[in-house]
């Protein structure tokens, strides 16, 4: 998996490069480029193998990681600003509001939020049809029916009279953390016209134990290894996994998580390896 995984952020890095390049030269593609820089790239990862499984070529869903992969960006650019959760560091580099300002890091997600429809629209992905079938699975995952509103759910719960349970936080995070997962899994079938109801159910479950790795990270993280603050999560009084099942029952809910994610790639058989070996690595890593 490890070296799938270092091709495709070479790809994915490549594409993007080539993407902002076309822009106009300034700030703005400047930030832009810069939010793009370093992460894991698990959800570039996710559609290009995704469309292996499925017969699509490497050539044909690298737009369409790229575009994930943008997107995610901008969601995290806007996720720092001092209106949301206030972050100055970010893949070990000061956020885009620090490193720019504000007006720069809202007008940077802005414009790679437009960039990732974009790249959607490449011929190479398929046939107009599946083009705009990603489209549209696309949007409803990364806006008002997905990410952005687990976003908002999220800011909700932060002032909510009652702290939210766990089935409270397990809704906000299937949106805001899972819904763009969900949609990396399953872009590979769309293209290719398959049944992505498999990778569907391998998603919602890796989504969700991505994020209670998340929440572990916060508590027993090293800043120098995750790039980011850690231990904001409990100094805020945010509700999280970890604060809801403790420790321990977060990391066996995650584990139960991973092995029904392994368990819904069984119709691909061997061809699947990497997507499993992907599933541990999410609540193994420390990053």
């Amino acid at each position: 998996m490890q070296e799938r995984l270092e091709a495709v952020k070479t790809m994915v890095a490549a594409a993007l490069d080539e993407a902002i390049a076309r822009l106009p030269r300034g700030e703005l593609a400047d930030a832009m480029r810069y939010a793009t820089l370093g992460g894991k790239r698990v959800r570039a990862f996710l559609v290009m193998e995704s469309a292996r499984l499925n017969g699509v070529s490497d050539e044909a869903a690298l737009p369409v990681a790229a575009a994930v992969e943008a997107l995610h960006a901008y969601s995290l650019v806007h996720d720092d600003l001092p209106a949301m959760d206030d972050d100055d560091l970010r893949r070990g580099m000061p956020t885009v509001h620090i490193q720019w300002s504000e007006a720069t890091a809202i007008l940077a997600g802005d414009a790679l939020q437009t960039l990732a429809f974009q790249l959607l629209t490449n011929e190479v992905i398929g046939s107009p049809e599946a083009r705009v079938a990603l489209i549209a699975e696309f949007a409803r995952a990364v806006g008002a029916q997905g990410m952005v509103w687990g976003q908002a759910l999220d800011i909700a719960a932060e002032t909510a009279v009652e702290e939210p349970d766990v089935k409270q936080v397990t809704r906000i995070q299937e949106a805001k953390t899972g819904a763009l997962i969900e949609f990396s899994a399953v872009a590979g079938a769309i293209i290719a016209g398959a049944d992505p109801e498999p990778l569907r159910d391998y998603a919602r479950n890796l989504g969700l134990a991505f994020q209670i790795a998340d929440d572990i990270l916060d508590v027993t993280g090293d800043e120098a290894a995750t790039g980011k603050r850690v231990g904001k999560d409990e100094e805020a009084g945010k509700a999280t996994f970890v604060s809801l099942l403790g420790l321990e029952g977060a990391q066996t809910k995650a584990g139960k998580l991973v092995h029904r994610a392994e368990a819904a790639l069984e119709p691909y058989g061997e061809a699947a390896g990497n997507l499993r070996e992907l599933a541990r690595f999410v609540i193994e890593r420390d990053t």
